[in-house]
């Protein structure tokens, strides 16, 4: 059977974009809710039976054509032995983040497979039980958000701590994403031969970086990670997502991906002029706005994505908890032509 998601990379132009969102399976929807109420957030990501159960929530609702694995990207330093909670209102923190030199040489990536074999049994799972017109879709952090969560010890808004290790301590700053980036290729191989179809790479907080930092810091270890994955999946289609990336789009260029995630922040026309599938990039606070607006900017994005290599519609970001389940519904019947 055919799937749409998989044939924009093949070039294969449908009639509507494929759809799926980042955070589909979340607190947006009621059945989330309720098992969260019964479950703490880490142990519904290590239970293989939860994560399938909530990855399938939104495709058994809504029918994206696309069904991201039920995780969370700070899963890779965990793996790496860091000791990571999840608080209510507060978000992820680490108890010990990193602030030397030899912090990072303590980080082990030798048994990351081993130590993260939950996530193959949950897609194993997932892609037994979902429909087969659907593609399953992994995912990881991209190195220097991760870096990010791991040296400020949690979310910021200012990233003082990380800029301020990545100047002063710049050694040991490129030993933690070279460090990094061997665990990704790892954890992606690991997603890959356990069912995933096509990996998104997230680099949330890649745009606070300026395009000088980024190519010195950066460019390097994650153009790696895109490497080494495509010489062993060249089949796989790969997406980089970059948020407010707008600035590194020279720098990713030539990148060995398939696909490009895009912000609301970015005109849809600036990324189709890259060799690229691009995915986006509506304005997640769209759906909380009426029909008339939902029919604007979705007619928008896919008369501007008719540009590129392809396109696959998705917001600029992940869908906010508060959103009205019915503009999802509706986006979904607009994006299909339906509405």
């Amino acid at each position: 059977m055919s799937k749409k998601l998989l044939d924009v990379f093949k070039g294969i132009v449908p009639d509507t974009p494929p759809l799926w969102m980042m955070r589909q399976a979340g607190r947006y929807l009621p059945e989330y809710r309720k098992i969260r109420e019964k479950h703490p957030f880490l142990e519904m990501v290590c239970n293989p039976e939860l994560a399938t159960e909530i990855t399938l929530q939104p495709i058994k609702r809504f029918g994206f054509d696309g069904a991201i694995l039920f995780s969370d990207i700070l899963v890779i330093p965990e793996a790496m032995g860091m000791k990571l909670n999840f608080f209510e209102g507060r978000g992820p923190v680490f108890d010990s983040p990193v602030k030397t030199k030899a912090d990072v040489a303590n980080l082990n990536i030798e048994s990351i497979k081993g130590n993260l074999s939950y996530v193959g049994e949950a897609l194993n799972l997932i892609k037994t039980a979902m429909p087969r017109e659907t593609t399953l879709i992994g995912f990881a952090g991209a190195p220097f958000t991760l870096a990010c969560y791991m040296i400020e010890g949690q979310s910021s808004k200012e990233f003082i701590k990380i800029k301020s290790f990545m100047y002063q301590q710049e050694p040991a700053f490129n030993t933690l994403m070279e460090k990094l980036s061997h665990a990704l290729v790892d954890y992606i191989e690991l997603q890959i031969q356990s069912g995933a179809e096509v990996i998104q790479l997230f680099d949330t907080f890649g745009g606070i970086l300026s395009p000088s930092d980024y190519q010195r810091y950066c460019l390097a270890p994650t153009r790696q990670i895109f490497s080494r994955l495509k010489e062993r999946f060249p089949e796989t289609p790969l997406i980089y997502f970059v948020k407010a990336g707008r600035n590194m789009y020279s720098l990713i260029a030539d990148f060995p991906i398939d696909g490009l995630g895009v912000d609301w922040m970015t005109p849809l026309s600036e990324a189709t002029t890259l060799p690229f599938v691009v995915q986006g990039n509506l304005d997640p606070m769209v759906l909380f706005s009426n029909k008339s607006v939902i029919d604007r900017e979705v007619a928008r994005i896919k008369a501007e994505g008719k540009h590129a290599k392809g396109h696959i519609f998705n917001l600029g970001h992940g869908i906010l908890p508060q959103t009205p389940l019915e503009n999802v519904e509706y986006l979904c019947e607009a994006v299909r032509g339906l509405g």
